[in-house]
């Protein structure tokens, strides 16, 4: 019956559990509603964070970075970015350090001025996030929980309870499609178990816990299913309702501690099995666990527990994570009703009474008569009656009306829409009856109800900011808008005397074309005649270079006779030198002979004379001959530049001829680029007239933007006053200034 407890333990949490079993249905309700409410506060915080980091990259892509121009740029550029940064870090208050990774995991910039230049490449502790990240096609990477010595270093913002733990969200940049690193922000893992808790509004706080384990690993694999993934209201000693995991749980199995903190560390397990306890075992294995009846299940310190438990993903997170939303068997079903407790006291009450009364009359009826004893008994019961009504009416008071006067003193200050939300019912001040739940409910109520006008008020103040730098945007805008409708009047103007230049140029160049088809037409007739005289001369120069060959061939042949003269006055010349020797030698021999050879002496002389005479007519003939040959010689090689002249004055020829071909040819072209120039003109024309039409067109809308600008400066003014209508409303309520969770 009383199942793995045993009867001692089991008989008083049995009796609770059914002396409450009407309940049971509320129960579920409750460990229902608190498991979906947390998974979704889970959800909507990690989405509120991606959001923050993808409205940061979408900011950082459209800025300058450091490497996109000049010295001068690249600075405007990183304080643009420390701009954003600081904007953003303001704003996600759970983040202590916004930083980007550059492609070889150097931070190149950070909040945290210290990191900027360090290396947090393959041996940081999430570079295995990041390598998760990028093989996966730059898919955002929510990474963690995992040790990291440097959010122990950098401290909390948002937690009070704080330590290493860290999760890290990585948001890869891509810029031009080529990785250009990460966007990173680094959060205290305790966030989380802030947001679960929520300990100001904690429906069981003698033993309620909400926490995080793994359910299946996907990324992690080294972290075991059933490990802790977030902080244990049992670690936290400002947690006084029981022993803390610091400093020891104590079993009969043994001491549940850690040593550092909850996440990784510990593994819900049953102490007296060392297996994962059923809660967790039966949310791993099914995806969803709710038990609330008696017995319960064993915890990680072998109490009895109930509870609900769910698995769920949370975005970008590869990994599946469970939550155990637990109270204790003991805690849920102490609670004792106003009618049982209003009961038993007056059961009590009446036997008293009925006691006192029975006595009162032993006594009487001993000692009078019968009378005295009914008038006794009447007087007795009467005194009693009016003594019992007066007793339970003050209990009553006590016990249940003013409870109910404290909580409704409570809920009138808030009644109004003002009052001070910082303030909560102590619990204690109630009976552990429905007074105290409603109690705990309504602290719970205001919890929630504080949580969203510190949402508001923040909300309101990113509004004004927001409003703020649009008021300041729209002016620029609109100043911008006017200098562009100036522009664009002054480029209408232009193309207006543009197109009245092109119409120009267009008249112009028609009046060309017909003046080059009148100069084409000319110029034609002039080559034709003078490629007609051209032919001629052609025909000349070849007649003349027949005649210059002709010539040649003559001066050649009397070149050949000059030659054959030359010849022939050499035999001359040494005949007569034989002759003069011969008239020599018959002068000698006539000498000799004497009286008897004067005669022939005589002839020899003149025979001497003769061949003198032809000798001196030879060398005379043969200096004529020499002089002949030089002649010809130097007419051979005039001939021979004439005819290298007229050759080349042929070629001349051949060439004028060509290039008055060319020429008209030309003329040709000239007219056919005129055409090309007039329908070029024609198209440009075509073309302003567009841009004339575009521009009135561009113009229109400018008129029309300014238009929209004065009403988005009409809505600025609008969100603003509606801004500070929510603020004053909020204001209205006293709230923290960092709200405990």
């Amino acid at each position: 019956m009383f199942g793995w407890l045993g009867w001692k333990q089991g008989l008083p949490l049995w009796w609770s559990y059914r002396l409450n079993s009407r309940l049971k249905k509320d129960v579920e309700d409750i460990f229902e509603g608190i498991a979906d409410t947390r998974v979704q506060i889970l959800e909507d915080w990690t989405n509120d964070m991606w959001l923050h980091l993808e409205r940061l990259r979408e900011q950082m892509v459209s800025t300058r970075t450091a490497s996109d121009g000049k010295k001068k740029d690249a600075e405007q550029g990183a304080e643009g970015w420390s701009r954003l940064f600081e904007a953003v870090y303001a704003r996600a208050s759970d983040v202590t350090e916004l930083f980007v990774l550059d492609p070889q995991g150097v931070v190149s910039h950070s909040t945290y001025a210290p990191h900027i230049g360090r290396d947090f490449g393959g041996k940081s502790p999430f570079a295995s996030g990041w390598s998760y990240a990028r093989d996966n096609g730059g898919r955002p990477c929510l990474f963690g929980p995992y040790g990291d010595p440097a959010t122990l270093e950098i401290g909390p913002r948002s937690s009070s309870f704080h330590d290493k733990m860290t999760l890290m969200f990585l948001l890869p940049v891509v810029k031009d499609g080529v990785d250009a690193g990460a966007l990173c922000a680094r959060v205290p893992n305790d966030v989380i178990g802030d947001l679960i808790q929520r300990e100001s509004g904690h429906v069981y706080p003698d033993s309620g816990d909400n926490y995080i384990f793994m359910a299946e690993p996907v990324l992690n694999r080294h972290i075991a299913p059933g490990t802790a993934l977030s902080r244990s209201r049992f670690e936290d000693r400002t947690f006084t309702h029981g022993e803390n995991l610091k400093d020891g749980v104590t079993t009969d199995w043994g001491i549940v501690t850690v040593k550092e903190h909850t996440e990784l560390e510990l593994r819900f397990t049953d102490p007296a099995t060392g297996e994962l306890h059923p809660g967790v075992v039966n949310t791993i294995r099914n995806g969803s666990n709710l038990f609330v009846e008696f017995p319960g299940y064993s915890d990680y310190r072998h109490i009895p527990v109930i509870g609900k438990g769910v698995t769920f993903r949370l975005p970008h997170c590869p990994d599946n994570w469970g939550m155990m939303c637990e109270g204790d068997l003991e805690e849920v079903y102490r609670i004792r009703g106003i009618a049982f407790r209003q009961l038993r006291a007056q059961s009590a009450l009446a036997g008293g009474f009925v006691v006192a009364a029975a006595a009162l009359l032993l006594v009487v009826a001993g000692q009078a008569s019968p009378l005295v004893t009914a008038l006794s008994a009447i007087a007795c019961n009467l005194l009693l009656g009016l003594l019992f009504v007066y007793t339970s009416h003050k209990r009553a008071a006590a016990k249940v009306v003013e409870p109910i006067r404290r909580v409704g003193r409570f809920i009138r200050i808030n009644a109004e829409g003002k009052g001070d939300l910082t303030q909560r019912l102590d619990t204690n001040e109630f009976d552990n009856d429905e007074s105290r739940e409603l109690a705990k409910w309504i602290n719970n109520m205001i919890d929630s109800l504080e949580g969203i006008m510190i949402k508001v008020r923040l909300a309101a103040g990113d509004v004004t900011v927001s409003q703020q730098m649009l008021k300041e945007s729209t002016a620029m805008t609109a100043s911008s808008t006017e200098r562009v409708s100036g522009k664009v009047h002054d480029m209408i103007r232009s193309l207006r005397h543009q197109l009245k230049d092109i119409d120009e140029a267009k008249v112009v160049t028609d009046e060309m074309r017909a003046t080059l088809r009148e100069l084409e037409e000319q110029a034609s007739r002039q080559i034709a005649v003078a490629q007609g005289e051209v032919g001629r001369i052609g025909d000349k120069m070849a007649e003349i270079s027949v005649r210059v060959a002709e010539t040649n061939e003559t001066i050649r042949l009397f070149a050949g006779t000059a030659n054959e003269i030359r010849g022939v006055l050499n035999v001359i010349q040494e005949i007569s030198a034989q002759t003069n020797l011969l008239a020599l030698n018959a002068s000698i021999e006539a000498a000799r002979v004497g009286e008897h050879g004067r005669g022939f002496a005589v002839v020899a002389g003149e025979i001497r004379k003769l061949a003198d005479l032809t000798r001196q007519s030879t060398e005379e003939v043969h200096g004529f001959v020499e002089k002949i040959a030089l002649h010809a010689q130097d007419a051979y090689s005039s001939i021979h530049e004439g005819t290298m002249v007229v050759r080349e004055g042929t070629e001349l020829v051949a060439a004028a001829s060509e290039t008055l071909g060319n020429a008209q040819a030309d003329d040709s072209r000239k007219t056919q680029v005129v055409d090309e120039v007039v329908v070029l003109m024609e198209k440009v024309a075509g073309v302003s007239i567009e841009n004339r039409a575009i521009s009135r067109e561009v113009e229109g809308q400018i008129q029309e933007l300014l238009t929209d600008i004065v009403s988005v400066r009409h809505t600025s003014g609008n969100v603003e006053a509606i801004t500070g209508f929510m603020q004053q409303l909020v204001g209205q309520f006293r709230l923290r200034e960092a709200k405990r969770r």
